[in-house]
């Protein structure tokens, strides 16, 4: 779990997390303001990693990950602490991993009505349809979004993967499914339902459309990678 001032949700979460599948538990706060590591501490959360200062979301995944192959876990999941997707579907998640049926799994808001309905916002449910279909037309794909923060992945792509030429910023995101598709794995979708309120994390709209650009930025690097004209080097071993 990701972690940025998540001290009113974190508690909610991790109660919805299915105990009898999950052997870990990681946390990683990026300098919260609030009492996020305090709340995980008397949660019991044993794996609890503290940046210093504050390095970004795609920097708190590059922590979480490294510590998930420490661990020798099989099967990792990405989850956020804020409460805006449910836990109840990592279950599901992991059974199509470990029935080795697809190497990584993603919970799509898209799928179904899950996102208006859970209240996400107008502009962003525009600028995300928009932004998939020209991802999709530029990467050969048909995801219905790239962009939830709800994955599960096989220890294997994880490791196949060059996590530490990503940026530490909110396009992580975007670069790991593209470096999945390149090293040539499949991801498959669930439909989630979501929930937008006050205290789950966003992000405005002036770091909403810088996002989109690099989202853009990474597509636009796929397909030159591909096509052979020019292989960026996060696509590099």
């Amino acid at each position: 779990m990701p972690a940025y001032n998540a001290e009113k949700t974190l508690e909610q979460t991790v109660a919805e997390i299915p105990s009898d599948i999950v052997d870990e538990v990681i946390l990683t706060d990026d300098f919260s303001t609030d009492d996020t590591i305090g709340v995980a501490r008397r949660l019991g959360i044993r794996n609890i990693i503290i940046h210093e200062a504050n390095k970004g979301y795609g920097a708190n995944q590059k922590s979480c990950y490294k510590k998930a192959l420490e661990l020798g876990c099989d099967i990792i999941v990405m989850l956020h602490p804020d409460y805006q997707y449910t836990p109840k579907l990592i279950r599901s998640m992991c059974y199509t991993i470990a029935e080795g049926v697809y190497p990584v799994i993603i919970a799509s808001r898209i799928l179904g009505k899950g996102a208006l309905k859970g209240g996400m916002p107008i502009y962003k449910y525009i600028f995300n349809r928009l932004l998939t279909f020209i991802q999709n037309l530029l990467m050969n794909q048909k995801l219905s979004e790239y962009h939830t923060g709800y994955r599960a992945f096989s220890a294997e792509v994880i490791k196949a993967l060059n996590l530490e030429a990503d940026s530490d910023d909110f396009v992580f995101d975007n670069q790991m499914i593209a470096q999945i598709f390149y090293a040539g794995y499949e991801i498959a979708e669930i439909t989630c339902p979501t929930k937008y309120f006050k205290e789950a994390s966003s992000i405005n709209f002036k770091r909403s459309c810088k996002y989109g650009f690099g989202v853009l930025g990474t597509s636009f690097k796929y397909l030159l990678a591909k096509i052979g004209i020019y292989k960026s080097k996060i696509f590099r071993p």
